[in-house]
């Protein structure tokens, strides 16, 4: 059986924790675990900081974040639609920071990576930014039995 969500929200570092929370509260329905539930929160958030941060640069734009359950398996989807990123190789490298100013870690994208079992990025200049994650539920259990 499916569901699905949809939230719509302004690039506004303040609605990071809402994002985060809402998408929880949306997953909590496949019990997952605390650990599981704590690696999605987790991945969310540097997605919607990402899309505030390097997506908008410092300007207001929309962020849409949907996520869909088919039984254990999560798939999250933060959208922007501010610069895009010109080299995406470049910015998936850990330690890469477009803005050393801000005392960014440059870790986004690795730790999207290693909290979910999926993660793909497809970005357009001036077009915007759409990361997709999936985390399937219940596989450590697989893992360890």
């Amino acid at each position: 059986m499916e569901n699905y969500m949809k939230l719509e929200i302004p690039s506004k570092s303040q609605n990071e924790a809402f994002a985060r929370a809402v998408v929880a509260a949306f997953a909590a329905q496949a019990d997952p675990t605390i650990e599981e539930i704590s690696d999605v929160k987790t991945a969310v958030s540097e997605a919607v900081t990402n899309a505030v941060i390097h997506g908008y640069e410092n300007k207001i734009g929309t962020i849409v974040i949907t996520a869909k359950l088919t039984g254990p398996r999560l798939e999250v989807t933060v959208v922007d639609y501010g610069v895009g990123i010109e080299d995406l190789e470049q910015a998936r490298m850990p330690l890469y920071t477009s803005k050393p100013e801000l005392d960014r870690s440059g870790m986004g994208f690795t730790i999207m990576e290693n909290f979910m079992d999926s993660c793909e990025v497809i970005s357009e200049p001036g077009k915007g930014t759409t990361v997709k994650m999936v985390k399937t539920f219940g596989r450590a259990d697989e893992t360890e039995a």
